[in-house]
């Protein structure tokens, strides 16, 4: 089971034991972190991270709809992913991601 390592809005981080086949999303939702109100069809950005910048070449690159979300975001950093679009695989073991600001 990967362990990825989240950082909250508050600066708080956690480790998480991820399931494999499942979304960051899923792996990471809980109160208080990321609302995820599409529930995972890449249509709201409320899933919204920051991922570790020596993670990124090692991500799938975002597909256009993601792209679409993210770009109306007033937080969008070059590292700026959707939660959601991202299948957890046993490669992302160690994987550091930050919730962004809620837009």
């Amino acid at each position: 089971m990967p362990r990825v390592w989240l950082t909250r809005r508050d600066g708080s981080q956690e480790p998480v034991d991820a399931r494999t086949g499942r979304s960051l999303m899923l792996n990471i939702r809980k109160p208080g972190q990321i609302q995820a109100i599409c529930g995972g069809c890449a249509s709201c950005g409320t899933c919204h991270v920051y991922i570790a910048e020596d993670w990124v070449e090692r991500l799938p690159p975002i597909q256009p709809e993601e792209e679409t979300i993210l770009a109306l975001s007033d937080w969008r950093e070059p590292n700026s992913r959707l939660s959601c679009q991202i299948k957890v695989t046993d490669d992302l073991d160690g994987l550091c991601v930050t919730v962004a600001p809620e837009d």
